[in-house]
């Protein structure tokens, strides 16, 4: 929330020295000030105590030689910043009738230098569009004229073909929270600076305007130009949402003065009242402890409730002529112009979830509710589901089967027609973990027949490797005979079948060779069988899980069936089968660790025999040759 205070201008409009009475611009860096000097007249006697100077502060005060740039760099721009970032803006000019306050707003035909800040504030706003391509901006407009206390729209295109009573009425709606919505306002869209202002010039056109003997070209009514600005991040799910409000306010005048009639004179009654009614709002506001704003005396105040003390960012241009015959008025709109000083507006943040993602959220809210009724109360809906939520369901398996999460959950909701159509997931997600941690225990037992276990949730049955004990005897005997090898000689080989024939181990070796060969071909069998379990269990798994997507029945005695006798028994089978090969895997290793120990110890015996046997007949060569 920004805290402050309205920011007020002052204008001089260019005046003929002749006719100009002496005012002062003083322009400090802190503000500016204005000064009227009014020498007392004579004619009202020599007790005369009357003001002579009037001096008034502003935050700037621009003289005659003011241009429209340095109005709109000063004043306007800083607001259209503002509402760039997110916060309402009001810019509106206040003065008597002929002080300028429409060329200071709309700007001069004549000159393109002439344009005023409207003119001006689209340009800017457009560019900065062009410039910033990481927001989503979306432009609209609406033109509101108030004539005579009505609400005309001026961008409505029967405005030229209708009289004026004829034209639909803008009225003025208001919700429990006290927002203003007008009815009959059109909102048009402008995707560049082209085609807003082709808006702008078609609203001008329609305006009330007529010649009075204070101005030739007098607008007989209040305007109000509004940019509607929402602006998005690429990505986000915020917007922002601000508005921008330019307002020319018709001219005050004294009939006394002016000496109008007829028509013209009904609407400046109509516009004395409404800026009446205007003042009484900016009095009320600057008064502490007033509990009521009466902003519902006119409709005026009823539109600009918000940049009068709301979420606004509000600025005031005081428009002064400083001709002779106006000074009265134009220290008059200085003193409105001080009050107005005073008051304080909380400028907010419009930031808002995205409508569109708003309206899908509560959609999914709706939907859920009343599918949460439908299960307390019992009702069966008796829809079926469509070929989307069907796509969504089979999505949402298929990430729940593939999380490894064990604690993963699968969130239906309270529709009993999703829940039946879920109802094995959470059995299938545990049979499918059962059977990878047995393919898993089975392959860290035998890595080396490079046997391809199939995961529960692949959509095809594969062949996989055959399991061959075999090829473990093979690599446990090239282990064995690798060990401690000697190069025997045709003798040597010779004398070691004769030492084996009658060493003390040879019976177990041969009874550990033979149960050894034996254990093999057990595990040679029960591998065989448990291939053949495997695949008969993946494939009636992957069949009941395919029956399922289907729209098959979930609770089904047939299905139920078919999963007994096809999955579940043969699963069993599969773990009492993997159990006794893992065994048997055990058998094996003890075997040939105790088959090698027999070996290596019969090494180590025949090498000392044949050593103690090579000494002997060394010895017996010797002795005999010595005898010979």
């Amino acid at each position: 929330m920004v805290k402050q205070t309205i920011q007020i201008f002052a204008r001089v409009k260019p005046t003929k020295k002749q006719t100009a009475v002496s005012y002062f611009v003083d322009c400090e860096e802190q503000g500016g000030s204005l000064e009227f000097v009014v020498p007392r007249d004579l004619a009202d006697g020599v007790i005369n105590n009357k003001r002579e100077n009037y001096k008034f502060r502003f935050q700037k005060v621009f003289d005659q030689t003011a241009n429209q740039e340095e109005i709109f760099e000063a004043i306007a721009k800083p607001v259209a910043d503002n509402v760039l970032a997110g916060y309402n803006g009001t810019i509106f000019a206040y003065g008597q009738t002929g002080s300028g306050k429409t060329f200071t707003i709309t700007g001069g035909a004549e000159n393109y230098n002439d344009r005023g800040i409207i003119p001006r504030t689209l340009s800017y706003l457009y560019q900065h569009f062009s410039k910033d391509s990481s927001m989503i901006y979306t432009t609209h407009i609406s033109y509101l004229e108030i004539y005579n206390e009505t609400g005309y729209d001026l961008l409505n295109p029967q405005h030229e073909a209708s009289r004026l009573e004829d034209l639909p009425k803008v009225t003025i709606m208001e919700d429990p929270d006290q927002n203003i919505h007008l009815k009959n306002l059109s909102l048009q869209q402008s995707a560049n600076e082209e085609e807003a202002l082709d808006l702008l010039f078609l609203g001008d056109t329609n305006r009330m305007i007529a010649e009075t003997p204070m101005n030739q070209a007098s607008t007989r009514s209040h305007c109000i130009f509004t940019i509607h600005l929402c602006s998005k991040e690429l990505g986000s799910a915020m917007v922002r949402c601000s508005k921008l409000h330019l307002v020319d306010l018709a001219g005050s005048e004294r009939v006394g003065k002016t000496g109008v009639g007829g028509q013209i004179l009904t609407e400046a009654k109509y516009i004395n009242l409404s800026l009446h009614y205007l003042e009484q709002v900016i009095i009320a506001l600057s008064e502490k402890n007033r509990s009521h704003i009466p902003y519902r005396n006119s409709m005026m105040t009823s539109v600009l409730r918000d940049s009068l003390g709301g979420n606004c960012m509000t600025t005031m241009i005081a428009a002064v002529s400083v001709e002779r015959k106006n000074t009265g008025e134009s220290i008059s709109t200085c003193r409105f112009a001080q009050r107005v000083a005073l008051i304080k507006n909380d400028a907010l943040l419009n930031e808002e979830l995205d409508p569109a993602l708003l309206i899908v959220r509560l959609k999914k809210e709706i939907q859920c509710l009343k599918e949460e009724l439908a299960l307390v109360t019992g009702e069966q809906r008796s829809d079926k589901l469509t070929q989307e939520e069907i796509q969504q369901l089979e999505e949402q398996i298929d990430v729940y089967l593939e999380d490894p999460d064990s604690e993963v959950t699968l969130n239906l909701g309270p529709d009993m027609r999703k829940i039946q159509f879920c109802i094995l997931v959470n059995m299938l997600k545990k049979e499918k973990k059962k059977v990878q941690d047995v393919t898993s225990q089975l392959a860290l037992l035998y890595p080396s027949t490079n046997q391809s276990f199939m995961s529960p949730t692949t959509k095809q049955v594969e062949e996989s490797a055959k399991y061959d004990p075999s090829n473990d005897y093979t690599h446990a005997q090239h282990l064995m005979t690798r060990k401690r090898v000697l190069e025997l000689s045709v003798s040597q080989q010779e004398a070691f079948e004769v030492f084996l024939r009658d060493h003390e181990d040879r019976l177990s070796i041969e009874n550990n060779r033979a149960v050894l060969q034996q254990r093999f071909v057990e595990a040679k069998t029960l591998g065989e069988q448990v291939n053949q379990i495997r695949i008969r269990v993946t494939f009636a798994f992957n069949y009941a899980f395919l029956s399922f997507l289907s729209n098959m029945p979930c609770i089904h005695y047939i299905i139920y069936t078919y999963m007994y006798n096809f999955y579940f028994f043969p699963l069993y089978s599969y773990k009492i089968k993997s159990g006794c090969l893992k065994g048997l895997k055990t058998e094996i290793e003890h075997l040939q660790l105790l088959h090698e120990k027999l070996k290596v110890k019969l090494q180590k015996d025949f090498e000392n025999w044949w050593t103690q046997e090579g000494a002997r007949l060394k010895v017996l060569f010797l002795y005999n040759m010595h005898n010979m």
